[in-house]
């Protein structure tokens, strides 16, 4: 199954309502960003992602940094069932194998190393993942997730996170576990992370400033954090980033 394309793209101010003859896969990497599909509105995370069928009008904004894979296709390419279910609920909970799939692939388009049979291998693995049905709690987490990602400097806690999720902690926990494959504090710490690349590759402010936006206490705090992730300081990561696109142009 190869898709007509596949992208990483980032979202800004709503420039008005948009169309296309081919059916788009909209799959939030970093950052949130506000969709509306017909008169269907829902802000989206890593987590959660939504499905704009051909022809459909549909708008696209954000006031956050953001990143998503983006992958057009058509719902022949789909099986029966999965074309039906995407058509007929536009936004879809990601089960974590799907989320992981998203993962590897941004980073192997960020690379530049989404060769096309790279893509014609994970485009049906992506597919399968997105039909298998999450647990109902995942859409209670997808939202605490929206609002973590829409807002990661805030000090989140366990504590925070179960109050907005209506939760108890240990609950919180467990669905972490099971939906996200993760305690809340090493996923929260992966979103700050994937926020901060982002900000480093698509963004001129500061280090200093991409860590207070990201939630780190301090830039030497980013920088141990990157360290650990990537091997890099953020410095060399963003040179990089900058570098791979000079390329690319």
């Amino acid at each position: 199954m190869t898709p007509l394309d596949l992208s990483i793209r980032s979202y800004g101010q709503d420039r008005g309502p948009d169309s296309h003859s081919f059916d788009q896969l909209v799959l939030p990497l970093s950052g949130a960003l506000e969709l509306d599909i017909d008169g269907k509105g829902e802000r989206l995370a890593s987590g959660r992602a939504a499905f704009v069928v051909a022809g459909t009008p549909h708008s696209t904004m954000s006031d956050t940094a953001n990143r998503s894979v983006i992958l057009d296709l058509h719902l022949a390419h789909l099986a029966p069932q999965m074309a039906e279910r995407l058509a007929r609920a536009p936004f879809v909970n990601l089960t974590p194998a799907a989320t992981k799939l998203i993962d590897y692939m941004g980073l192997m388009i960020g690379e530049s190393r989404a060769t096309p049979a790279t893509v014609a291998l994970w485009t049906p693995l992506l597919i399968d993942a997105l039909g298998q049905t999450p647990a109902s709690a995942a859409s209670r987490l997808a939202r605490l997730a929206a609002e973590i990602e829409a807002d990661p400097a805030l000090p989140w806690t366990a504590a925070m996170m179960a109050e907005r999720a209506a939760v108890s902690v240990s609950r919180l926990h467990a669905l972490f576990q099971t939906e996200l494959g993760a305690s809340p504090r090493a996923w929260l710490s992966e979103v700050r992370l994937r926020q901060a690349r982002g900000w480093l590759s698509t963004s001129p402010v500061s280090i200093a400033e991409v860590a207070h936006r990201c939630g780190y206490a301090d830039q030497s705090a980013l920088t141990r954090a990157m360290r650990r992730a990537t091997g890099m300081t953020p410095a060399a990561y963003r040179r990089q980033e900058r570098e791979t696109r000079t390329k690319a142009q």
